[in-house]
């Protein structure tokens, strides 16, 4: 295994498991606090129950993301010397302005934590609100350097005369930045709501059904619904700004091998690039020019205005990108079925309901991390759009494996301690209920 591919695979393999952590550190804490709030308006006492449950949760997601996120930091020096030796001066100020946000995610954590018989009611809640909103401008501002990386205003000065490079305004003057920014931040919620769904309608299949996992289950419904009914609106904007901005990367996500007006939009397919053709693929005349354009009869730039040597990998960018879509499709068709059952039906939490509801949070890590694979596989093989190859990027060094190997064993320490002592919070709720 040559070091690029090893670099590549072991970037892959921390970044998609750091983001499971991620997605909650953005849609945790507006649980928890939607909980608390009810309960501080007189709601029942259960609610209360899972405002502790949650930040208890919340906590260790937000403790175990924060290790994650550290060995990424020191991947990137460690496996992408060449990136950082031309863009650290940039992206620095994304790392830095989000280190601010986690900050104080992390004291106000604290507080929250510690402050339930310190603080009165209202003053605990209100130490509530800064973890939500710390929790979703860390997410925001660290997306600014993927988005600087996807297109890199400011590139040209970077490259000519380094002095007079202005970071803050090449990373948030970025117009990809709000809409990546936007789109992530749906996706964690959707991936928490989804999540937490998933967990109780489990517990009440397996004969759970008291108030807290039905008050749970509400809460978290609420907020999936919502991210899901968003997630296809930030995700119409994001397309629309990869057309603008990575022609090539569009093409790759829909396969598009050649220039075409009124070009279709493909849905399922295996892209067959020697060939240049896509097998099995259902498509609708002039889709894809009126998504990305406004017009079924606009032109798309195809692959064939590209180089072969700089075509991302089509496969993986075309399915990821499919999967992602179909994921996205059915959390909506979930949450629209849980409130016609609801609603209109009259037979509450029936046995099928639950067991589509469980395959919400499946679904939800789908479509977040083929997401992330579409941006980062569909960037290739660019590190920089465009600016700075993969290949320059890495470290000469060889024989990663062992580098490899020593984050895999981490990260599934991690996972497992993580998995261990969220199943600890869990059994300890009863108590928590009594403590209220």
């Amino acid at each position: 295994m040559d070091n690029l591919l090893a670099a590549r695979i072991q970037m892959g393999f921390t970044l998609g498991f750091h983001m499971l952590f991620a997605a909650f550190g953005v849609g945790f804490p507006l649980l928890m606090l939607v909980a608390e709030g009810v309960a501080l308006r007189g709601g029942p006492a259960h609610y209360l129950t899972l405002a502790k449950t949650w930040g208890k949760a919340n906590a260790l997601l937000f403790a175990v993301g924060a290790v994650s996120g550290t060995a990424l930091a020191f991947e990137l020096g460690l496996l992408w010397p060449g990136f950082m030796l031309f863009s650290g001066s940039t992206i620095g100020a994304g790392f830095a302005t989000e280190a601010f946000a986690f900050f104080l995610e992390a004291i106000f954590i604290g507080l929250y934590l510690y402050g339930w018989n310190r603080l009165t009611r209202l003053g605990h809640w209100l130490a509530g609100l800064p973890i939500v909103i710390g929790g979703i401008a860390s997410a925001a501002l660290v997306v600014s350097v993927d988005a600087w990386m996807q297109h890199p205003v400011g590139a040209a000065t970077l490259l000519r005369a380094p002095a007079a490079a202005a970071p803050f305004a090449m990373l948030f003057g970025n117009p990809h930045w709000l809409v990546m920014a936007l789109h992530a931040t749906i996706a964690c919620f959707a991936a928490t709501g989804f999540t937490l769904e998933t967990v109780y309608a489990y517990g009440m299949l397996r004969g759970r059904r008291d108030e807290v996992h039905r008050a749970g289950l509400k809460i978290a419904m609420v907020l999936a619904t919502g991210a899901a009914i968003l997630m296809p609106l930030t995700g119409d904007m994001s397309g629309k700004a990869v057309a603008a901005f990575q022609p090539t990367k569009l093409a790759a996500m829909e396969s598009q091998f050649r220039t075409e007006t009124a070009a279709p939009l493909r849905i399922g397919g295996l892209p067959d690039p020697k060939a240049r053709t896509v097998r099995y693929a259902l498509e609708i005349p002039g889709g894809l020019s009126w998504l990305a354009y406004g017009r079924s009869s606009a032109k798309v730039q195809g692959l064939d205005q590209v180089a072969t040597v700089d075509w991302p990998d089509v496969p993986v960018t075309h399915v990821s990108f499919q999967l992602m879509v179909g994921a996205g499709t059915l959390m909506v068709l979930i949450a629209l079925y849980y409130w016609w059952n609801m609603r209109h039906r009259g037979r509450g939490l029936t046995r099928s309901l639950l067991r589509t509801l469980v395959a919400g949070g499946p679904l939800a890590f789908l479509a977040l991390e083929t997401g992330w694979v579409v941006t980062e596989v569909g960037r290739q093989p660019w590190v920089v759009y465009g600016v700075q190859r993969t290949a320059d990027a890495v470290t000469p060094v060889h024989d990663l494996l062992g580098y490899l190997t020593l984050y895999a064993l981490l990260y599934l320490l991690l996972g497992t301690t993580v998995l261990w002592l969220l199943r600890r919070v869990e059994r300890d709720a009863p108590a928590l209920e009594e403590a209220a």
